[in-house]
């Protein structure tokens, strides 16, 4: 997304209200000069985007915020990372770029999303690991999909 975007996004976010294209403007202005017909088109591109809601008022619209600037975040990243040839150097980088309190944060994350049932590998204790090495599967490939996996072979 462009600065522009953010900029309107931002003040939609921060008023939690449905808006106009001119309260909009007219808060932009103070800080630089813009045309009526910019924001306009900005708002109207974020409504085709689905970022924002739109309601008609008299012969003009009312914006409002769909999702928030959490989910907002996490979909503009989620894009860049999806337009690199390798995300998992992607990946490296990103977390190159971050403070201590951004790798914290992260941490934090992942222990949600993987939930109190989920160690790491780390933390597995040594009984639940398999006996014998496991097929590599790429990312969602199963053992059914793999011709020459066990569970086709009977076991065995």
């Amino acid at each position: 997304m462009g600065e522009l975007e953010d900029a309107v996004m931002t003040r939609v976010w921060k008023w939690n209200r449905p808006v106009t294209v001119r309260e909009v403007l007219e808060d932009i202005q103070q800080e630089r000069s813009i045309a009526y017909t910019t924001v306009m088109t900005v708002l109207d591109n974020l409504h085709q985007k689905g970022w924002v809601r739109r309601e008609a008022e008299g012969r003009a619209y009312r914006y409002e915020a769909v999702s928030t600037r959490a989910a907002y975040a996490a979909a503009l990243m989620n894009d860049a990372w999806s337009q690199s040839d390798n995300p998992a150097a992607a990946l490296v980088a990103f977390f190159g770029m971050m403070s201590e309190e951004q790798r914290r944060a992260l941490s934090d994350a992942v222990r949600i999303v993987q939930g109190p049932e989920s160690p790491g590998p780390a933390e597995q204790p040594d009984d639940t690991r398999p006996a014998e090495p496991r097929e590599e599967r790429g990312p969602g490939e199963s053992a059914a999909r793999n011709p020459g996996s066990a569970t086709e072979r009977g076991g065995r």
